[in-house]
C-alpha cells in the first residue's frame, strides 16, 4: 500500500525540482527523502524521476502519476477539513494583492472556485503591480514575481520554477518574421513593462551554458502587465512575460513562443506576507491552491519540452 508521506515527498519534489528542498520543507533528512522515494518507485515499479548530480526531472511516469498523486493528497485534505469542522472553519475576509495580469487573467477563476467550495469565505482584492505596502494597504497577503526587497517579510514559494519567455502573435509574426537569433531582437518592435519608473528594456537569456541579454527598444511601453500582454496578443510586437501571464494564450494559439532552445530569466511567483501569524487557515487553503493550479500550467513550459 503506497504511504501518504511517500506520496507528500513525491509531490512537493517535482513542485520544487529538488528532492532535498522538499525534504527540508518536510523536515526529513535526505537519506530518508531518498529512501521513501525509492520505496514509491519499487511499489509502482516505475522510475519517476530522472536524477543526475546537478538536476532532477520527471519521467513519462513520472508526469503521469503527479497528477493522480496531487488529486489523492487534496481529496485527502478535504477529508481532513471537513472532520476538522467542515467548510464552516473556512470563513472570514481574504485581503489579497496580485499583479495585474496574474491577478486578472489566471487567478481570478482560481478564486471563484476556492469561494464555491468555501461559501463563507469573503475576499478583498487589490491587483496592481506595484509592490504592497503590507503594513500600510488594507491586505494581508499578497503574490509577487521575485524575492521581496524587505527582508524581513515572510515569502512562501507558490511557483519556484516559473520563468519569462519570448512570445508573439501570428498575426505579428505573419508580418515581420520570427527572430533566429537573440541579437535579431533589435529588429523588432519590442513592448516594455515599466515599474516604479523604470522601463524594462534589457531582456536577458540563458541557454544552459551560457547567459546573453539583449536591450531592445519598440513603441509602446506600459506600467500595467496586463496592456503589454494584450498589445502581444493584438500583434503590435514581441512581448518579454512570465509564463503564469501567457501560458492560456500560448495554449490557444494566441501567442506563440519564440527561440524556446534560449529559457528567460527565472520568475518565481511567492506568496507575502508580513508575519507568519497571519498564515490562517484561509490563507493557507488558498496558499495550496494556487500551487496546484500552477504547478499545473509550468507543466506545459516550454523550456520542459
Amino acid at each position: 500500500m503506497l504511504r501518504l508521506d511517500d506520496l507528500a515527498l513525491f509531490a512537493r519534489t517535482a513542485e520544487l525540482g529538488s528532492l532535498s528542498a522538499a525534504a527540508r520543507e518536510l523536515d526529513c533528512s535526505p537519506a530518508v527523502a531518498s529512501a521513501a522515494l525509492k520505496r514509491l518507485e519499487q511499489q509502482l515499479q516505475v522510475r519517476l524521476f530522472v536524477r543526475s548530480t546537478r538536476s532532477l526531472r520527471l519521467t513519462g511516469e513520472g508526469e503521469q502519476f503527479l497528477e493522480h498523486a496531487r488529486s489523492a493528497l487534496h481529496s485527502l485534505e478535504l477529508g481532513r477539513q471537513q472532520l476538522a469542522g467542515g467548510k464552516a472553519a473556512i470563513s472570514g475576509v481574504l485581503q489579497l494583492s496580485a499583479p495585474s495580469d496574474f491577478g486578472r487573467n489566471v487567478l481570478l477563476p482560481w478564486l471563484d472556485q476556492l469561494q464555491q467550495e468555501h461559501p463563507q469565505l469573503s475576499l478583498r482584492l487589490l491587483l496592481s503591480d506595484r509592490v504592497a505596502d503590507l503594513f500600510r494597504q488594507p491586505v494581508d497577503i499578497a503574490l509577487r514575481y521575485g524575492a521581496p526587497e524587505d527582508s524581513s517579510l515572510v515569502a512562501l514559494p507558490i511557483a519556484a520554477h516559473n520563468r519569462r519567455v519570448l512570445c508573439a502573435a501570428p498575426a505579428y509574426l505573419a508580418r515581420h518574421g520570427a527572430p533566429r537569433q537573440l541579437e535579431e531582437l533589435r529588429q523588432h518592435n519590442c513592448l516594455q513593462y515599466m515599474l516604479g519608473g523604470r522601463v524594462h528594456e534589457r531582456w536577458s537569456f540563458s541557454d544552459g551554458r551560457r547567459s546573453q541579454a539583449v536591450t531592445v527598444s519598440g513603441n509602446r511601453i506600459s506600467d500595467d502587465a496586463d496592456v503589454v500582454r494584450r498589445w502581444a496578443v493584438a500583434g503590435q510586437g514581441l512581448v518579454y512575460k512570465s509564463w503564469l501571464d501567457v501560458a492560456a494564450d500560448v495554449q490557444a494559439g494566441r501567442l506563440q513562443v519564440l527561440l524556446p532552445h534560449w529559457q528567460g530569466e527565472p520568475t518565481p511567483l511567492n506568496l507575502i506576507c508580513a508575519h507568519r501569524d497571519q498564515l490562517s487557515k484561509p490563507v493557507q487553503l488558498l496558499r495550496e491552491h494556487l500551487r496546484q493550479g500552477c504547478a499545473h500550467l509550468l507543466q506545459q513550459a516550454p523550456w520542459l519540452g
